[in-house]
């Protein structure tokens, strides 16, 4: 058993969002939201060749989550579901996962779009979104597939977005 993995953080994530209740819940539902990711200058060698990607995976610890519970009633439903069959930031390991456009590289910042990530947040790692590999066709959606789209568009953008897009 490993209790402590020592993970470290490799740099912060800005944001314009301040406050969970107001921040998108996932990409989607943020497209228009930019932000940006500061890699440490001890990492930023690390970004050789990552400008050739259209979108990346920024992984994330999220440290404004509240304490782990094991069923939570997810943004989409107002019925309990088990905290594995929902990405509610409540859990044992609060490690985010987004899937963010990357619109460029300037040194050791990379420029997002379609950030849902609170502004400070660390950065864990960063992976290379790669159709060829993480796109399947024939995924299946649980209990998400009860939740119709404009339901999920509504309540996914919460506070935020009220006149439609995210501030520039």
């Amino acid at each position: 058993m490993h209790e402590n993995m020592g993970y470290k953080s490799i740099g912060i994530i800005h944001s314009e969002h301040t406050r969970a209740e107001d921040t998108p819940i996932q990409p989607v539902f943020a497209e228009q939201c930019k932000g940006r990711a500061e890699i440490f200058p001890e990492y930023a060698d690390g970004l050789k060749d990552i400008e050739g990607f259209s979108h990346i995976y920024l992984i994330y610890h999220m440290h404004r989550a509240g304490s782990a519970r094991l069923t939570v009633k997810p943004f989409l439903q107002d019925v309990e579901r088990g905290l594995f069959a929902t990405r509610a930031p409540c859990r044992p390991n609060p490690i985010g996962i987004s899937i963010v456009e990357l619109v460029g590289r300037e040194g050791n910042v990379l420029n997002l779009k379609g950030v849902d990530v609170l502004d400070g947040t660390p950065l864990l790692d960063i992976k290379p979104y790669i159709a060829r590999f993480d796109r399947i066709t024939t995924a299946h959606d649980g209990w998400q597939e009860e939740v119709d789209d404009k339901t999920a568009g509504r309540k996914g953008k919460r506070g935020y977005g009220k006149g439609g897009t995210c501030r520039t």
